[in-house]
This record gives structure tokens, sequence and C-alpha cells, in this order.
């Protein structure tokens, strides 16, 4: 069987008896920052989460018009901006899939990876929440995993949105404010194609791989 995640491979096969949560993080990562980091903290914190894994997608079918930097940067990135954190781990399962990159893929092959006493909490952005019924196979999406909608300050989802998804679908979903910077990737590389600096809006790791690399320059 595939490695899904070096540092957490074996979650749960040590204390079948005892309950596992482990955090789900999906997304381009072009590049991972601080936001990032910071949002799987503290989502970690408040669910206490026994782990979180970063799964940069191999080919986001979102984003087939658009220019990604490619996947074995994009993987070499996020294992550097965990690499501190004893609780954060990078996988490449969606990147040696190949094809085209769907969560419910993703979440399915983790949940035939781990053994049941290890749940699942897939987090993303409150905004994508609410688009999730339109996914691939959203259904399927609310059996294998509970979601954790996050937002930042001001940016609450409404309750009219959540009633919405309450009433379309069976989805386990949490909402938590998230208390980290107004950054983005799309910003981070219009600020390194601009001239400008990206130094501490993301891990120095990233930083230094970015430049040695000559990342979105244009």
């Amino acid at each position: 069987m595939a490695v899904v995640s070096e540092r957490f491979d074996g979650l749960g096969l040590d204390d079948p008896e005892k309950t596992f949560r482990l955090g789900v993080m999906g997304g381009t990562f072009d590049p991972i920052h601080i936001g990032h980091l910071a949002c799987a903290e503290q989502v970690r914190e408040a669910y206490g989460l026994d782990a979180v894994i970063f799964v940069p997608a191999g080919n986001p079918v979102f984003k087939r018009n658009q220019k990604v930097t490619a996947a074995a940067d994009r993987l070499e990135m996020c294992r550097l901006a965990v690499r501190s954190n004893p609780a954060f781990d990078a996988s490449a399962i969606e990147i040696e899939r190949g094809g085209d990159t769907y969560t419910v893929d993703t979440l399915r092959q983790l949940r035939s990876h781990y053994p049941d006493n290890v749940e699942l909490y897939f987090i993303t952005g409150a905004d994508a929440v609410f688009s999730i019924v339109k996914w691939r196979e959203s259904s399927k999406i609310a059996k294998l995993a509970k979601l954790i909608g996050v937002t930042r300050p001001g940016y609450a989802l409404s309750d009219e949105k959540k009633r919405f998804l309450a009433e379309q679908s069976d989805f386990s979903v949490s909402y938590t404010e998230i208390t980290a910077l107004a950054i983005s990737s799309s910003d981070l590389r219009a600020r390194v194609r601009e001239g400008r600096s990206i130094r501490y809006l993301t891990m120095q790791s990233v930083f230094d791989y970015v430049a040695e690399h000559g990342l979105y320059r244009s």
C-alpha cells in the first residue's frame, strides 16, 4: 500500500481502542504561506486533532486554464514549511495518483488507508464549503469526512448560507474563525513577479526555495 504520510502513516494502529482525529488540508499551495499554517494550527488546537496532513493538488480541475507551478516544487515547499511542526506532514498522494484531482478520491483513499478509529476532518474555506454541494460525488464526501469551514474575522459565512447547506446535504460541518493574515498565494506570486519581498509571509525555508529555483518571476 502506498505511503500516505511519512510521519503519520500508522496513525491509529498502535491503540485500536482510542479514537484519533486526522486533519486533511488540501489546496494548490502555490506557494504555501503562513496563513495556511496558522489556519491548520488553530484548527488542530480547537478540534483536538492529533495530526494535520497537507495534500497539494496534483492536477486541480478548477485551475485547468491557469498556469500552476510544477507539482514537485509545490510538494517540496509544503514539506519544507511543515517540517518544524511535529503535528504536521505533507502528503504526495494526489500527485502520485495522477489524473484530475478530486477531493472525493483523496478522502476515499485516506479512508481505505486508515483504520476505523481514525476520524477524518477536511479543512477548507467557508466559501468552499458552501459550494461543496456542486463538487464531484459530494454526497460521498459527507460520508467520508467531517468538514471544518474556516473564515477570517469579518468574513463569516452568513446564517442563510449555513441553513442552505444544512438543508441541501448530509454534511457534518463545523465553522471556526481563524486569526490569520489576509494573505493569499496569488498575492505572493504577484509580489515575486513585481520584484517585491515575500519574506515573513511564508516560512523562511519556502522563501529560500522560491528564490533558489526562480519561481514566480515574470
